[in-house]
């Protein structure tokens, strides 16, 4: 079976940087891969794109060297299951708040005695090798979202669970769940107790001996936090890529054509 890189990383003490994808095309997914990300991820939850695009989307990112990873819309054993089946290497699962929920995380994800998993890896034995049955278990990543009020009072609980690889915190929402509408959402948390949230979840998941993994909204950030020990960071999305470097390219050419017509008087001629 194909190793998982993300581990062989990890291994070597080294941290990975994870590309996001939110928009629903495989020529999207095929050119964000090839950049040079250790992984990236196929949002199911936010991202506009559903279950035919994701796994078009798989199959785009097959020849970069990037690990596949799908964050599902849910603890649902039917998304995860075919996520898995199509050929991701790893999952995050949004809105875990408890032991409980962690346990279904983690048995949604490895075949019987140690989960629940349902045999039928209908593209994952293509991908990843006629083993896969034999080793997906010890290669999948199961990663749990920690991003509610209810995780963190969970925390030391959700941490501790058995096949758990780690942690993955979502800043926005769990700053909306710590405080409420206190502060504006986004991802680059710079309040002194969203950064003791943030921190404490990384010195749980550590003392428990998983991984933890952040999404970050600048690459300043995410340098910050690989700083601090975090073993994952999420860098922009494609959407947000698109976005930026779209207005960026604009406002050049903008300001360039106003420096131009600012050193070169205006013809009256009405031709011009």
């Amino acid at each position: 079976m194909t190793p998982n890189a993300i581990r062989r990383l990890w291994a070597e003490g080294k941290p990975v940087l994870n590309g996001w994808l939110s928009i629903g095309n495989p020529f999207v997914a095929e050119i964000v891969a090839a950049q040079g990300y250790d992984a990236v991820t196929v949002d199911q939850q936010h991202g506009f794109l559903g279950f035919e695009q994701m796994a078009t989307m798989l199959q785009a990112m097959k020849g970069s060297s990037a690990t596949p990873m799908v964050r599902v819309p849910w603890l649902s054993a039917g998304d995860i299951m075919k996520a898995l089946d199509a050929g991701a290497m790893g999952i995050i699962c949004p809105m875990i708040n408890s032991r409980a929920e962690a346990e279904q995380l983690v048995s949604f994800m490895r075949y019987p005695p140690h989960g629940q998993r349902s045999f039928g890896p209908t593209r994952a034995v293509v991908a990843h090798g006629s083993d896969y049955g034999q080793k997906a278990d010890a290669e999948v990543l199961c990663l749990a979202m920690i991003e509610t009020a209810d995780g963190m009072k969970n925390l030391d609980e959700i941490v501790s669970t058995p096949g758990l690889d780690g942690v993955y915190i979502g800043p926005a929402d769990l700053t909306l769940g710590l405080t409420g509408r206190k502060y504006p959402t986004g991802f680059d948390r710079e309040e002194p107790e969203m950064i003791e949230a943030i921190r404490t979840i990384l010195a749980r998941a550590h003392g428990a001996g998983i991984r933890a993994c952040l999404h970050c909204g600048s690459p300043a950030y995410a340098a910050k936090a690989i700083g601090w020990g975090f073993d994952l960071v999420t860098l922009l999305s494609d959407a947000r890529l698109l976005a930026s470097a779209s207005l960026a390219n604009i406002q050049a050419t903008r300001t360039l054509l106003g420096e131009q017509r600012a050193a070169t008087p205006q013809s009256t001629n009405s031709s011009y």
